[in-house]
């Protein structure tokens, strides 16, 4: 005979199971699976030939020596050198720094601040 007083108990241990086996599954194939739309580009003049941009690198090693080109100088006497030096130079060309990974942050924003003084607009830090 059927008794409404007991309680069944749900066994949703298989149901768990099989699903975090199929999160598994599309945890793995979901970041391999690329759409590439298939786009036709226009045809460009080949005529004109690509104007290359002037750029100066400036390097700081970990020691606050500056180095630009062959020229070193260190970090008290950089920004009157540079400014002197800069008069020859374009202010429209690409600066890059490098400066090691060592060195406090606070001296490379000199660097960077004595190199704007200068008038020059486009300076780039560059990483690895």
């Amino acid at each position: 005979m059927f008794s409404w007083d007991e309680n069944p108990d749900l066994n949703i241990t298989p149901f768990v199971d099989v699903m975090l086996v199929l999160m598994a599954i599309l945890m793995i194939t979901a970041p391999t699976i690329t759409y590439q739309e298939k786009i036709i580009l226009p045809q460009g003049t080949k005529t004109t030939p690509i104007k290359r941009s002037r750029s100066l690198t400036v390097r700081m090693d970990k020691d606050l020596n500056i180095y630009v080109g062959k020229e070193k100088f260190n970090l008290k006497e950089f920004p009157d050198t540079f400014i002197l030096k800069s008069y020859k130079l374009p202010k429209d060309i690409d600066i890059y720094i490098r400066a090691d990974e060592r060195v406090r942050y606070k001296y490379v924003m000199f660097l960077l601040k004595s190199i704007k003084d200068a008038g020059f607009e486009r300076v780039s830090l560059l990483t690895e």
